[in-house]
């Protein structure tokens, strides 16, 4: 299976598609063993054979990635709340949550006032400390806690503005805390601001949910306390949404 998952990442990092000797030579396999791991990948739909001999992801992937989007986004007043927070605001909505101890970016709601983001869709797992929907679950662990999760997992600078420092971090953590909503200015993406609060807090930690708004840093920078006036009447919806459903 390891394998066999190591030929369709391989495949899946190649748009322009793959020989079976060259997904071999890139996963470290005999050819022998590639062609029956790829065999029983195009059997199931998870890659495609095209007429040059090269291999495609198959639309198997797609079916398992909507899959993962449902799951993720809850019962369905969640994702209702988001449609309208962005259709009101015209600003992106997002949901977060930890996933396997990892943030995660859980559901995406476009609004045509924000800039897009094409890195934000479900399942994005990077940047925490450079965006605000990271920033809310981060500040939700013990100090040591964000240490090791900022040691795992980096601080790589997205922009010149991104906090690459455990000091700066936790003191732009802190201002936060006091605004009562967590800010990033350019620090994910130049140009663009998001801001976060806590929906759901738990105990548990997988089980709590950050709501984030992105919107045109200029824009942040005159409308910060509408902005956290709406996240947080959008967040109580969300709150009550998944309340629901449990």
């Amino acid at each position: 299976m390891s394998r066999a998952l190591r030929v369709l990442e391989s495949v899946g990092r190649a748009p322009k598609g793959l020989t079976v000797k060259q997904i071999a030579r890139r996963c470290e396999l005999t050819v022998a063993t590639t062609y029956h791991l790829v065999r029983t990948l195009a059997y199931e739909g998870y890659v495609i054979r095209r007429e040059d001999g090269t291999y495609i992801v198959g639309l198997e992937v797609a079916d398992r990635y909507r899959e993962l989007v449902t799951a993720f986004r809850g019962p369905p007043a969640v994702g209702e709340t988001l449609r309208r927070a962005a259709l009101d605001t015209g600003y992106s909505h997002y949901l977060g949550r930890f996933v396997g101890g990892q943030v995660a970016l859980t559901a995406v709601a476009e609004g045509h006032r924000s800039p897009y983001l094409e890195d934000l869709v479900p399942g994005f797992d990077e940047g925490a400390h450079a965006t605000a929907l990271g920033k809310s679950l981060l500040a939700t662990l013990t100090v040591d806690q964000r240490n090791r999760y900022l040691r795992e997992y980096g601080m790589r600078p997205f922009t010149t503005a991104t906090l690459t420092t455990t000091e700066t971090f936790e003191a732009d953590l802190a201002a936060g805390d006091r605004r009562g909503m967590q800010l990033e200015m350019g620090q994910f993406r130049q140009g663009v601001a998001c801001a976060a609060v806590l929906v759901a807090p738990d105990k548990d930690m997988e089980r709590r949910v950050v709501l984030a708004c992105a919107l045109p840093a200029s824009e942040m920078m005159t409308s910060a306390r509408v902005v956290r006036a709406k996240l947080l009447t959008v967040a109580r919806s969300v709150a009550d949404g998944i309340a629901s459903d449990n």
